[in-house]
């Protein structure tokens, strides 16, 4: 089945650090750009943020005002994965997180996961 498998969720308190990791399974990752997403499982209302994204080749990034200068996207298409460093964690930022491709960053639709989940507390 193609589809990203999200991991490295947790528990951690605020002010912590996670690093998340998206495998591509089923196709080949370095043929799209790769975004993150999150959902906040307390607000089924609100769609998915798109959070972060990086091009095929990792020479361009960009990310949400939210997460801007504490997360950092990255990949390696040789293992097929992207990841999502995430440094000082704030209670805000628990949510499922997810990742998707598409041929830009603008037109992210396909291979969802089941996502990972981020807890951020005390």
């Amino acid at each position: 089945q193609e589809q990203f498998v999200e991991s490295g969720g947790g528990l951690v308190q605020p002010g912590g650090s996670l690093r998340l990791s998206c495998a591509a399974s089923g196709f080949t990752a370095n043929r799209y750009a790769i975004g993150w997403f999150r959902k906040v499982r307390q607000a089924p209302w609100k769609d998915r943020e798109r959070i972060s994204c990086i091009g095929r080749s990792g020479g361009s990034t960009n990310y949400a005002d939210s997460v801007k200068g504490r997360f950092t996207i990255s990949r390696d298409n040789a293992k097929n994965t992207v990841y999502l460093q995430m440094n000082s964690l704030k209670p805000e930022d628990t949510a499922v997180y997810y990742c998707a491709a598409g041929p830009t960053c603008d037109l992210l639709h396909k291979y969802w996961g089941q996502g990972t989940h981020v807890t951020v507390s005390s």
